[in-house]
């Protein structure tokens, strides 16, 4: 017999997560179906930290559900909170403890009432008409379908809007080259005193920070981005064959743990498969020749130990859906207002160069926070549902700004609370009445400015 629920979300990244959540809190029977063995995304899967950022100048811009599940770690003992960026990039990183981030969310989506499917793939869609009817489904009992009032993707890729006939792009306009990926490296074992003072005595090897010692010396956990010069001396020996500029790493909620944002893996496909698979094997690689270089060259590392790569890569961006709204680099710079608002964010247009080294920045005026709008989220084709997280309606630039944890947990909480709204007032998710999705969203913590 198929399954039927109100709200079924497919992926249990941080988008999907905070979605799965907020429906159910908001009274829809909701289940999560997810590939892997734990909710988090690429905060649990991929390796991925800090979060950031959650601020907007002296503004906290994300609040809701994304920070209670910050809060609740803080209560554990296992982040610090939002603590200044070291590296002057943005205002607030969010370190975490990711074992830790797995069993809270675990907690957080039982006690809403939510359930999971672990182990288990989106393996299609049937669509009549306006609608999904229902998802098959591949697990270790074989295929299945599963069917539901209202269904979220939170796939990353857009898979299940690509299935479901929802048009979509594909990386930059121009040649659908998507942003390079990235495997991260977790070691633990760093002398991090070693290191800021290495950095106080060599400033001119780490431009990018714009260094402010008193921020590095008052963080509660490191963040670098630098040791330009060994790493450009490596590359011309052969030693290094990243395609980036310079060395970028942040300590954990685990003091001495760290994490590398380093390796740049050019030209992949997340939504192929053999890309994928080759994207891995490349990441692995470029990690292997990381570590040898970490542990010869530069000071704090001698005695470090690689705990894990990944699990699995990191992917910036790929599918973005064409939905009846789409966000645009003009109206993130120019804190365009938008009426239908679900979430804001302070983090910069931030586009690492799917060409090689390089990572384009577009800062906006310190404290300014821009608006990301429902429309967005929903489709002219599909009536019943909604799109969270990375793969949301946004061009390529406006994309390598959204694209980051807080905002779109953030981003999750809203389409997770219109999927509830749109089962309770039996409509089409395109008639979901805006002002009352903000007032509930208001109601539960998030903050909005309406």
């Amino acid at each position: 017999m198929m399954r039927k629920y109100e709200v079924v979300v497919a992926g249990g990244g941080v988008s999907g997560s905070i979605a799965a959540i907020a429906a159910a809190r908001a009274g829809a029977a909701t289940l999560i179906i997810e590939a892997g063995g734990f909710l988090g995304g690429t905060l649990t899967a991929a390796g991925v930290g800090p979060m950031m950022t959650f601020h907007a100048g002296d503004k906290q811009a994300i609040q809701g559900i994304t920070d209670e599940l910050i809060q609740r770690l803080q209560a554990l003992g296992k982040s610090p909170g939002h603590i200044p960026d070291a590296t002057n990039y943005t205002y607030s990183v969010t370190p975490f403890d990711a074992e830790a981030m797995k069993y809270e969310l675990d907690l957080m989506l039982q006690e809403s009432g939510g359930e999971v499917l672990y182990h288990t793939m989106l393996a299609g869609a049937e669509v009549s008409g306006r609608r999904i009817e229902s998802l098959t489904l591949c697990n270790k009992a074989g295929l299945s379908r599963i069917t539901a009032d209202v269904f979220i993707d939170a796939t990353g890729d857009g898979d299940l809007a690509a299935w479901s006939g929802v048009p979509f792009t594909k990386g930059r306009e121009s040649d659908e080259q998507s942003q390079p990926m990235t495997l991260k490296m977790k070691m633990r074992g760093v002398d991090t005193e070693k290191i800021k003072a290495y950095i106080r005595e060599h400033r001119e090897d780490f431009p990018r920070m714009n260094l402010d010692i008193t921020v590095m010396d008052s963080a509660a956990r490191l963040s670098v981005a630098g040791f330009d010069k060994q790493f450009r001396e490596a590359k011309s020996r052969g030693e290094i064959s990243i395609p980036r500029e310079d060395v970028l790493f942040f300590e954990t909620s685990n003091p001495g743990e760290i994490i590398m944002n380093t390796t740049r893996i050019l030209g992949k496909d997340s939504t192929d498969p053999w890309s994928l698979s080759e994207a891995e094997i490349e990441g692995r690689r470029q990690c292997r020749e990381l570590e040898l270089f970490l542990k010869k060259y530069i000071p704090g590392f001698e005695e470090s130990v690689v705990v894990s790569t990944g699990p699995s890569i990191g992917v910036r961006g790929s599918r973005q859906i064409k939905g009846v709204y789409t966000l645009t680099a003009q109206d993130i710079l120019s804190v365009k207002p938008f009426a239908d608002v679900i979430a804001h964010s302070g983090y910069p247009i931030d586009i690492h160069s799917p060409d090689g080294e390089g990572t384009a920045t577009d800062h906006l005026e310190w404290g300014a926070m821009y608006g990301i709008p429902y429309r967005c989220l929903i489709t002219n084709e599909i009536d019943n549902l909604i799109v969270v997280g990375r793969c949301l309606s946004a061009t390529f630039e406006a994309q390598a700004a959204v694209r980051t944890t807080p905002t779109v947990g953030a981003i999750g909480q809203a389409g997770g609370t219109a999927a509830a709204l749109a089962v309770k007032e039996g409509v089409p998710v395109q008639q979901v009445d805006y002002k009352e999705l903000q007032q509930t969203l208001v109601a539960h913590g998030a903050y909005l400015e309406v």
